[in-house]
């Protein structure tokens, strides 16, 4: 119950924030359409602050719809995670699952950053074989941990280029490894060197909406949904070791 609590607590957090925002731009729109409508109309009109308020209120709708999206998404992430492990296992090549999520993590942050550049390092055991897994389930864990690194070395970067710390050049670099261990277990590597996590983050980087990236630029699902598809979903095991400064990395831990 306590548990649950918590839980609800965290949705209701996080869906009032774009709801609060979107009231404050709502109301904020609604008085300038009325100061174009009212008593000052002409003078508005003769200033020329109409085409200004024109602007704001076009602002301020923006504002509304990205903020609603931010909703919708936390609301998305929210049915996909009860949804996980449901699906069907089947023979999936992991080996390319895993290149193929890196290589589209890292794209997709190069879209949003045009500046951005990381080294990418593989290491695929060729002897993995096929692996039954849930094949858009695994996927979404490895794209998530590729994207969660190439942030947190682009957050050392940034860090450096202002000068904290000074140093040696930092080369940006996410390293994804598999490999077929002792039995019949497989293991996923995911490694970064970028910021690094504390002992206090670390303890928390699972639980459902706990995130340490800025309002608006995560939902604090994606490790939470990523931890119930490995273990609940694949009766594995998905673990992280930080230091702080130097790097994170994630295994993820499968049976077979």
């Amino acid at each position: 119950m306590a548990f649950l609590g918590e839980l609800t607590a965290g949705i209701a957090h996080e869906l009032q924030n774009p709801l609060n925002f979107m009231k404050n731009f709502a109301e904020v729109s609604t008085d300038l359409v009325d100061d174009m409508n009212g008593e000052r109309a002409d003078d508005l009109r003769d200033t020329g602050l109409q085409e200004e308020i024109l602007a704001g209120l076009k602002q301020n709708l923006l504002k509304i719809s990205q903020h609603g999206q931010r909703a919708s998404s936390i609301i998305k992430d929210m049915l996909t995670h009860s949804r996980s492990g449901t699906g069907q296992r089947v023979p999936t090549d992991l080996n390319a699952l895993a290149d193929e999520s890196l290589d589209l993590a890292y794209q997709e942050l190069c879209a949003h950053d045009s500046t951005f550049r990381a080294d990418l390092a593989t290491d695929f055991d060729p002897r993995l074989g096929t692996v039954a897994v849930v094949t858009q389930d695994m996927g979404r864990v490895l794209l998530n941990l590729c994207t969660n690194a190439l942030h947190a070395v682009r957050q050392r970067q940034a860090a450096v280029a202002a000068g904290r710390p000074a140093g040696p050049p930092y080369q940006p670099t996410v390293a994804v490894s598999t490999r077929r261990v002792t039995g019949r277990a497989v293991e996923i590597r995911v490694r970064d060197n970028g910021t690094g996590m504390s002992a206090d983050v670390q303890a928390k980087v699972f639980q459902p909406f706990f995130t340490t990236k800025p309002v608006g630029e995560g939902t604090g699902l994606g490790l939470s949904l990523s931890y119930d598809i490995v273990t609940k979903g694949h009766g594995g095991t998905l673990t992280v070791e930080s230091r702080e400064g130097e790097g994170t990395e994630f295994l993820i831990r499968l049976p077979q």
